[in-house]
C-alpha cells in the first residue's frame, strides 16, 4: 500500500483507521511501540529503503544526546571540586568541547540534507560559472533519490542537540521515545516541525482514544478535505496552464494566477495541516499549529509570525537569535547604538542575521533561484518595514490616522496580500527568469480583456468551478475571521444541539463528496511542502 498523502484514500480509509483500531485495543505500555512501528511502515510505503536515513538521524541524536550530557556532567563534577580561580578556565574549556560536539552532530545533518537536495544546484552553477569564464571543466552531478520530510526531520534532530546543549532539555535515553519524535507518521511528511518538549513525552504516554478526541479529529479533517480536495486541487488546472504557457496571455490573467496559487498553496498546505494536526488529535496528541489567519496580517514580518509558525519559529531561535547575539554583531550594535540611536542602531546587525534567516528560508523550500530570490524579496521588505517604521508613524500622527482604525488596517491588509501574491508568483514559476517574465508581463500588459471575453473559462476551470471555490473559500474565510475574532467554531459546534451539529457535519460531507475535485479533468496537487 503506497500513501501518496494526507488525503489520499490509502491514508483516510486504509492507514489511519487500521492504526486507530490497533491503538485502542493495545495495552497502554504498547500503544507508542504501535504508534513507532505505524510511522516506520508509513514511511516506507513512500521511501522504502530510504528510512536508513531517518534512522541514522535518530541514532546519531540520540548518541550526541547522551555524549552532551555526559560531557555537562562531568563539567559539574569537575567545577565542584576546582577551587574559585580556576572555574572560568574550566568552563571555557568544557564549552569549547560541547560547541565541537555540536559543530560535528550538525554538520552530519545538514551536510546530508545539502548533498541529497542541493548538490544538483550547486553542481549546475558551478558548472555554469566554469563555462562562463572559458574553464575546461565540468563536474558530473549526481542524482540521489531524496526520502520524504528530509528537511523536516532534520530541523527536528538540529533543534533536539541545540535544546540538549543549551540545557533546555535533558538528553532522553529512551532510543524508542526519540525515534517516536523524529518519525511520528501524521507529521513526517510535512510538519509542522516539532521541539522535543513539544511532543516527545505526549507521544509516549499511551492515552486512550476517547470519543471526544475522536469525533474532533474527524471534524477537522473534514474542514481540511474542503481545503484540499474542493479548492486547491480544482485551482490546479488552471494554474498549471498558465504557469506553464504564461507567455499566451496578458497580465490580468497572470494576476490571477498569481491570487488563485496564493490561495491554493494555502489551502493545500493549511488543509494538510487540518489532517496532520487532526490525526494527532485523535490519539491524543497536541501538535503546534502552524497556521495563525495569516491573511489578516497588517506587515510582511507578520504574515510570517502567522504562516508556517513553526518553520519561523525554527528560524529565530536556531540562526536569528545566534548570529545576533555573536559577540561581532553584538560589538557592531553597541557601536551602532551609539551613532545611530535606539531604533537605526541595533537594525545594523539585525540586518545580517535577518539576511542569513531569508537565504536559508529561501533554500530550505527548494534549491533554485527562484526561492532564493524570494527569499530575498521577503527579506528586502521586512527590512525596509523596521527602517521607515517611525517614519510612518510621524506621517500618520501628522495627518491624523489612527493606527487602529478600520480603514488604515483594511489598507495595510491589503497592501500586504498583494505583496504575498506577487512573491508567490515567484515561488510558483518554473525558475527565476519565467518569474521575472511573467512579472513584467503583469506590469506592462495589464488587461482584464482576457476575464471579459471569457478567456479565462477555458484554462481549466468554467463558471461553475469559480462559483464553487468562490462559496469554499467564503466558508473558509467566515471561519477565520471567528478565530481572528476570538470565536472558536469548533468549540461552538461542539455545544449545538445533536441535530444542529450533525447537520453540519453531513453538509461538510456532502459538499466535499459532491464538489470535491476529482474524476475526469481534474489533476490533484501534489503535496506541495513535502517537496521542501
Amino acid at each position: 500500500m503506497e500513501i501518496s498523502s494526507y488525503v489520499s484514500i490509502a491514508y483516510l480509509v486504509l492507514f489511519l483507521p487500521a492504526v486507530i483500531l490497533l491503538y485502542g485495543i493495545s495495552p497502554r505500555r504498547i500503544r507508542p511501540y504501535v504508534l513507532l512501528l505505524s510511522s516506520y511502515a508509513f514511511f516506507w510505503s513512500i521511501s522504502g529503503k530510504l528510512l536508513i536515513y531517518l534512522l541514522l538521524s535518530t541514532f546519531s541524536i540520540h548518541h550526541t544526546g547522551a555524549w552532551l550530557a555526559l560531557v555537562q556532567t562531568e563539567r559539574k563534577g569537575v567545577l565542584l571540586q576546582a577551587d574559585k580561580g580556576g572555574k572560568k578556565a574550566i568552563r571555557t574549556a568544557y564549552q569549547k568541547k560541547l560547541r565541537r560536539i555540536v559543530a560535528f552532530s550538525v554538520c552530519l545533518h545538514i551536510g546530508i540534507l545539502i548533498v541529497l537536495k542541493y548538490s544538483s544546484f550547486l553542481g549546475g552553477n558551478i558548472n555554469a560559472l566554469f563555462s562562463a569564464l572559458h574553464i575546461p571543466v565540468a563536474f558530473t552531478i549526481p542524482k540521489y533519490a531524496v526520502p520524504i520530510g528530509l528537511s523536516f526531520f532534520t530541523l527536528q534532530a538540529v533543534s533536539y542537540i541545540f535544546d540538549v546543549y543549551r540545557e533546555k532539555i535533558p538528553a532522553d535515553k529512551h532510543l524508542g521515545r526519540l525515534a517516536l519524535f523524529m518519525a511520528f507518521f501524521p507529521q513526517i511528511m510535512e510538519g509542522p516541525i516539532c521541539r522535543y518538549q513539544d511532543t516527545a513525552l505526549q507521544l509516549f504516554k499511551g492515552a486512550p482514544i476517547s470519543y471526544q478526541n475522536l469525533t474532533r479529529g474527524i471534524q477537522r479533517i473534514l474542514f481540511g478535505l474542503l481545503k484540499k480536495i474542493v479548492i486547491a486541487d480544482r485551482l490546479n488546472v488552471f494554474i498549471q496552464n498558465v504557469f506553464n504557457g504564461y507567455a499566451a496571455y496578458d497580465g490580468g490573467i497572470i494576476a490571477l494566477a498569481a491570487v488563485l496559487y496564493t490561495c491554493q498553496l494555502y489551502m493545500e498546505f493549511s488543509g494538510t495541516m487540518d489532517v496532520v494536526i487532526a490525526s494527532a488529535e485523535i490519539f491524543g496528541i497536541t501538535l503546534p499549529e502552524n497556521f495563525r489567519q495569516p491573511f489578516f496580517s497588517r506587515t510582511i514580518s507578520e504574515f510570517w509570525q502567522r504562516w508556517h509558525i513553526t518553520l519561523g519559529t525554527w528560524f529565530k531561535d536556531y540562526i536569528f537569535y545566534p548570529l545576533s547575539m555573536a559577540k561581532p554583531l553584538k560589538k557592531l550594535t553597541s557601536r551602532a547604538r551609539k551613532k545611530l540611536g535606539n531604533h537605526f542602531g541595533p537594525l545594523i546587525a539585525g540586518s545580517a542575521a535577518l539576511f542569513a534567516v531569508w537565504l536559508c528560508n529561501g533554500l530550505w523550500h527548494g534549491a533554485g533561484w527562484n526561492y532564493i530570490f524570494f527569499g530575498m524579496y521577503h527579506f528586502a521588505f521586512i527590512l525596509t518595514g523596521n527602517i521607515i517604521e517611525p517614519l510612518s508613524r510621524r506621517i500618520t500622527g501628522s495627518l491624523h490616522i489612527r493606527r487602529d482604525s478600520f480603514p488604515w488596517m483594511a489598507i495595510q491588509i491589503l497592501r500586504t496580500g498583494i505583496l504575498v501574491c506577487i512573491g508567490e508568483l515567484f515561488f510558483r514559476a518554473n525558475g527565476l527568469a519565467a518569474g521575472l517574465a511573467m512579472f513584467k508581463i503583469m506590469i506592462t500588459d495589464f488587461s482584464l480583456a482576457s476575464i471579459q471575453n471569457g478567456t479565462v473559462f477555458t484554462l481549466g476551470m468554467d463558471k461553475r468551478d469559480f462559483l464553487i471555490t468562490l462559496i469554499a473559500v467564503m466558508i473558509v474565510f467566515v471561519n477565520s475571521i471567528l478565530k481572528e475574532r476570538g470565536i472558536l467554531p469548533r468549540q461552538w459546534l461542539v455545544t449545538c444541539r445533536l441535530p444542529l451539529r450533525w447537520a453540519v457535519y453531513y453538509g461538510l460531507i456532502l459538499f466535499v463528496i459532491i464538489f470535491g475535485a476529482y474524476g475526469t479533468g481534474y489533476v490533484p496537487v501534489d503535496p506541495i511542502y513535502a517537496n521542501f
